[in-house]
């Protein structure tokens, strides 16, 4: 995955060894906050690594249910009439023809909190308002899944420059790696991962898996949901709400992935053990 020198800044710092300083030169991930606006509505404000900001743009209005299909976004763009220096490159206007109640309701979210929407069981029966239960039934060996952090280590590009961004990749059911992407906020990767795919029509993504850098939350699994993704691993830990909603969402949700072992939440059915694995149907190629 090809580094924008925008997401990386260099830095002065003073390295210390065995009590002695010495001046060096580091490298660290951009954090900036980025604005979403549909027409002149503000939906979003996030803050994010600069980069992939159509993508990202476009995850979120899926995962908020505001569009659907990619022909209900007309186009994107960076706006151009700012009001400071800071905005430059920090606002993303997407012109689309989603329906104005979806629009007011996430312009709602946006003034109530900036955390977080709903709470507890609320919360999973408004993700299932827009997006019902994943139906997808695609087996997954659980040697391929040991495998996938090598796989996205490896695409983690500013990760090995900084040692400071999460990343998010979508795999095929035999590992293949379909995109990737880097943000500070592990969110924010998700989104713009999910948003690439659907910009290119790749939806619904109801044959793939998706990994997480960290650990899975709630909302990274709303998102998966709504990409319609059966399969989520992540190499840390799951919150109690994503264990909820996946299992609610027939979801396979593991956590603790690594080095080749995993706890799985939610539709272990899925996986298949290294002894059955040689005799699995082979999964759709990937695109």
């Amino acid at each position: 995955m090809r580094v924008s020198r925008d997401s990386i800044l260099k830095t002065r710092t003073v390295r210390f060894e065995a009590g002695s300083p010495s001046p060096r030169e580091d490298r660290v991930a951009v954090e900036e906050p980025l604005e979403i606006r549909v027409g002149k509505e503000t939906v979003a404000v996030t803050m994010r690594t600069p980069g992939h900001d159509f993508d990202l743009a476009a995850g979120w209005l899926l995962a908020e249910g505001i569009v659907t299909r990619p022909d209900e976004i007309v186009r994107f763009e960076h706006c151009r009439e700012v009001r400071s220096p800071e905005e430059e490159g920090n606002v993303v206007i997407v012109r689309a023809s989603a329906p104005a109640a979806a629009v007011g309701r996430a312009r709602r979210m946006l003034v109530t909190t900036s955390s977080c929407g709903l709470c507890g069981k609320g919360s999973i029966e408004s993700v299932h308002a827009d997006f019902p239960p994943v139906t997808s039934s695609v087996p997954v060996a659980a040697s391929v899944l040991a495998g996938l952090p090598d796989s996205l280590r490896a695409a983690q590009s500013a990760f090995a420059e900084t040692g400071g961004l999460h990343a998010a990749g979508i795999f095929a059911p035999d590992g293949a790696l379909l995109a990737a992407r880097e943000d500070v906020g592990r969110h924010n990767a998700v989104d713009k991962v999910i948003g690439h795919l659907f910009r290119e029509g790749r939806l619904p993504l109801d044959d793939a898996i998706l990994l997480v850098s960290g650990r899975a939350s709630f909302e990274i699994v709303q998102k998966a949901v709504a990409a319609r993704i059966p399969v989520i691993a992540a190499v840390s830990a799951p919150s109690s709400l994503a264990v909820e909603l996946a299992r609610d969402s027939n979801v396979t949700l593991v956590g603790f992935l690594r080095g080749g072992t995993f706890n799985c939440y939610s539709g272990e059915e899925r996986l298949l053990p290294a002894a059955s694995a040689r005799s699995a149907p082979e999964g759709p190629s990937p695109a």
